[in-house]
């Protein structure tokens, strides 16, 4: 099948204690291993569980999965890291290549159709219509978004139950293990919902609840991917302990759905809600008058960081994403001050005030935050104002108030002599810069809704352009 969308499944796998004999030893590891490959990309022919290098790939992905699923990070297959794996989860990896991102598809349109293509024989077709509504409610009472059932032809978003193959490449497998897959928005299966009707589909949570099942799988339809927090829906473990006449989204989930729908209309009988309890509206991305808190180069796209959001610029891609920061790294801070990728390390870090982030791709890195005096700056500079990688000289240039500093990346250190005066060096840059990153060999210095294309060979700025101007607008 050519340009499968992203597919969301969800799975449960065995589960035994660490370490084992025998069999149940490599069964566990087996099942480990295919765990990790299917939700943290571990390469296929990475030999099995090489205990004694800590710094394998098969250690560092435990990691990972220990840490996003809020784990004690151990590194090691313990009995509480099995004990997850062999629970009902969704299916998409937790930690994707960031660089393959397509964007996160969502509906243009706010009007959306379903169509109940059949019925499992666990429950009532009304207990089934019931579910599949009161999930699509759970997402229409935050967004602008409304749901109109159809029971003929094609609808946006198609429902259907199945058994073993069912056509899309992805069979499933069973009772007791995949429950259920998804597709993201867009035409044909994209937006799609299926079933494993091995499962035992209930109204309560005395099997497999239908309800719960598909308010995340839809969750997925519409554009959403997983959350690290494990209050949320879209984490990605199924939790059969929900109290299901008390079942509301957490923060969380309505931040990330609004983030691509934004929040319902007003309602004329609506209360009046005071000014300062209105959260502040999404940018426009091609206002004027637009400026940025930070810019970083990641993986051949750029950055753009605007109060709890961003935007995400892939020159592949003529229409620049925009998201939540928390969507992707839940621990950073919203309006960062200062953000730069070393390229060599594939690392972009993130300041704000006297502490800065580490992140790789969609995953924040173990350890921080830390604080800038351990780069070398005094305790009198109380926070950085931007920051750019240098590819060539391999150094980084840390930009505050009026003066910057360099650090050489290779000895991690500050270089001597510093700090030197902005205008100095970047002769027509003037203080104070908000963001600057390095493209096409050269550096973008952006102050409020102005940005300079600076040639650091020749030392000269070479254009004045918008700050926006990336946006195509």
């Amino acid at each position: 099948m050519k340009n499968l969308p992203m597919l969301l499944l969800l799975c449960v796998v065995v589960c035994s204690a660490y370490p084992l004999k025998g069999a149940a030893r490599d069964d566990s590891m087996d099942l480990a291993q295919h765990y990790l490959e299917k939700y943290y990309h571990l390469a296929k022919d990475v030999k099995q569980f090489v205990r004694r290098k800590d710094s394998g790939p098969v250690v560092k992905k435990i990691r990972e999965m220990q840490k996003f699923l809020g784990l004690e990070v151990t590194g090691k297959l313990d009995s509480e890291t099995l004990a997850v794996m062999r629970m009902p989860r969704c299916g998409v990896p937790d930690v994707a290549d960031f660089s393959t991102f397509p964007g996160m598809p969502k509906w243009t349109e706010t009007g959306l159709t379903y169509r109940i293509v059949n019925y499992t024989l666990d429950l009532p077709r009304d207990a089934v219509d019931s579910a599949i509504k009161k999930a699509l409610k759970v997402w229409e009472e935050v967004t602008p978004l409304t749901f109109s059932r159809i029971y003929k032809g094609e609808a946006d978003i198609m429902i259907t139950f199945a058994a073993r193959e069912h056509g899309d490449l992805v069979p499933f497998d069973g009772p007791g293990m995949v429950l259920a897959h998804a597709f993201a928005p867009g035409p044909g299966i994209n937006g799609d919902a299926h079933f494993d009707d091995d499962e035992k589909w209930t109204k309560d949570t005395s099997g497999t609840n239908l309800f719960l099942v598909a308010a995340h799988e839809l969750g997925h339809s519409l554009g959403l991917f997983h959350s690290a927090n494990s209050e949320a829906l879209m984490y990605p473990v199924y939790n059969p302990l929900t109290d299901l006449a008390r079942f509301r989204l957490s923060q969380d989930d309505v931040n990330g759905i609004q983030s691509l729908y934004g929040p319902p209309p007003a309602s004329p009988d609506d209360p009046v809600v005071p000014t300062e309890s209105v959260p502040p509206e999404m940018p426009d991305m091609c206002d004027p008058t637009l400026s940025f808190d930070a810019v970083s180069t990641l993986r051949g796209e750029i950055l753009f960081f605007k109060d709890r959001h961003f935007w995400r610029r892939s020159l592949s891609i003529p229409e620049p994403g925009f998201y939540l920061i928390s969507s992707f790294w839940p621990s950073l801070p919203s309006g960062v001050d200062a953000a730069y990728e070393v390229t060599i390390r594939d690392i972009v870090f993130i300041f704000k005030g006297k502490q800065f982030w580490a992140i790789r791709g969609n995953e924040e890195e173990a350890g921080y935050p830390r604080g800038i005096q351990t780069l070398g700056f005094p305790p009198t500079i109380k926070k950085i104002d931007a920051a750019v990688f240098d590819k060539g000289k391999k150094k980084t240039y840390f930009f505050v108030e009026d003066k910057y500093w360099r650090f050489d990346e290779k000895k991690q250190s500050m270089d001597p002599g510093f700090p030197r005066k902005i205008v100095e060096d970047f002769p027509g840059v003037e203080p104070k810069v908000n963001a600057v990153f390095e493209a096409f060999g050269f550096f973008y210095f952006i102050s409020g809704s102005s940005q300079l294309q600076f040639d650091p060979n020749a030392k000269k700025v070479t254009h004045i352009l918008k700050s926006n101007s990336w946006f195509n607008c």
